[in-house]
C-alpha cells in the first residue's frame, strides 16, 4: 500500500508554519518547542539536530525517544477528522502535534496543552 503523501513531508519544512502559526497569535517558538518535546521526548538539542537533518514526518516520529503517554489525552477534531477515531498510528501522531499546535494558536494556556491525567 502507499504511503500516504504527509509521511514523506520533511519535518524541517513543516515546522516553520508550526512556529508561524504560534506567533500570529502572539505565543512563542519556545512554546511550539516546549510542546514538540513534550509529545515526542526529544530534548530541545535533539529536535534541532533532527530539523538540521531533514527527516521526514514518518522518521522523526520513528526516531522520537519516548512519545508521552499522555498523548492518548488529546482528543477533538483535527482537519475534519476527530483524532480518536483516526487508526492509522502514524497519522494520529501527526494529528496530535496538528491539534497542540492549534490549541496553542487558540491561546490555551500551555499547563492545559500538556495533558496531565
Amino acid at each position: 500500500m502507499e504511503k500516504h503523501r504527509i509521511y514523506t513531508m520533511i519535518f524541517a519544512g513543516v515546522y516553520p508554519f508550526y512556529v508561524e502559526k504560534a506567533k500570529k497569535k502572539g505565543r512563542t517558538k519556545a512554546e511550539v518547542d516546549e510542546i514538540i518535546c513534550w509529545l515526542t521526548g526529544y530534548s530541545q538539542k535533539e529536535l534541532e539536530e533532527q530539523i538540521e537533518k531533514r527527516v521526514n514526518l514518518e522518521e522523526f516520529f520513528a526516531q522520537a525517544p519516548k512519545l508521552n503517554p499522555h498523548r492518548k489525552l488529546i482528543t477533538g477534531v483535527i482537519c475534519g477528522v476527530r483524532i480518536e477515531e483516526i487508526t492509522d498510528t502514524l497519522m494520529r501522531e501527526v494529528r496530535y502535534l496538528d491539534k497542540l499546535i492549534d490549541e496553542l494558536g487558540k491561546g490555551r494556556p500551555m499547563e492545559k496543552i500538556l495533558r496531565q491525567p
